[in-house]
């Protein structure tokens, strides 16, 4: 991508700076663990240090980005511990999520998130990820919106921050993507029947298959490990 193609307008402009960075990060064309180099990112982006270093400022405080005085800011990077037990919180936030949507949600709610699971089913048989990991989260969001409990909603922003980038890397693994977007479909049945037992079912299920296809990252692949035996 050319830094003409990333040329942002100026109103907004630290805002906007900060959705672009967020889709680096979570894509990982900005690696976890990297020093986000102010210079080269200023230029690729087309603006100032001024609106980046605030954009930098909004993912340090999302999670996504660690701050550390004197030093600059690097790309979040969990450990395989730190990814375990990130998870299993998340699968109990996003369980309770979708049992109080599930008794809560709204008539018109539902048909929204009904929608957005219309274009993200085009998305994933189009296999456009970006497109699909957007929706996704949208989404998700809408389920934990529509739980209308606002402590759940910070927990939820502050957990899914940190699990932003390997949530789009699990979708990778073509066999689980496919097995995921199952899963949003019958999240969308048990939403509309209002079955909050089978809405917790089905997300901590769905937690787990994302925890276990991102823990199988860290592993080498089994010849690779063989040969260095």
């Amino acid at each position: 991508m050319s830094p003409h193609e990333l040329s942002i307008p100026r109103s907004g402009l630290h805002e906007q700076v900060a959705e672009r960075l967020r889709a680096m990060l979570v894509e990982g064309r900005i690696a976890p663990g990297a020093k986000l180099n102010e210079r080269e990112l200023a230029d690729v982006l087309r603006v100032s240090r001024t609106p980046l270093r605030e954009a930098i400022k909004i993912l340090g405080a999302e999670g996504l980005v660690e701050l550390v005085p004197n030093r600059g800011a690097t790309a979040l990077l969990l450990g395989e511990t730190d990814v375990r037990h990130t998870f299993e919180v998340m699968a109990g936030v996003e369980a309770m999520s979708g049992e109080l949507a599930a008794q809560r949600i709204t008539p018109a709610e539902l048909a929204a998130i009904e929608a957005l699971q219309a274009q993200m089913r085009a998305a994933f048989e189009q296999r456009e990820l970006s497109a699909y990991y957007r929706l996704n989260g949208q989404i998700h969001r809408a389920i934990n919106a529509a739980a209308k409990n606002p402590v759940l909603a910070t927990m939820y922003g502050q957990l899914n921050a940190r699990l932003a980038a390997l949530r789009y890397r699990s979708n990778l693994d073509e066999a689980k993507w496919k097995r995921a977007a199952q899963e949003h479909e019958q999240m969308i049945e048990a939403l509309a029947a209002r079955d909050g037992a089978r809405m917790r079912a089905l997300l901590t299920a769905h937690l787990f298959l994302k925890r276990d296809v991102v823990l199988a990252q860290f592993r080498p692949p089994e010849g690779k490990a063989a040969s260095a035996a």
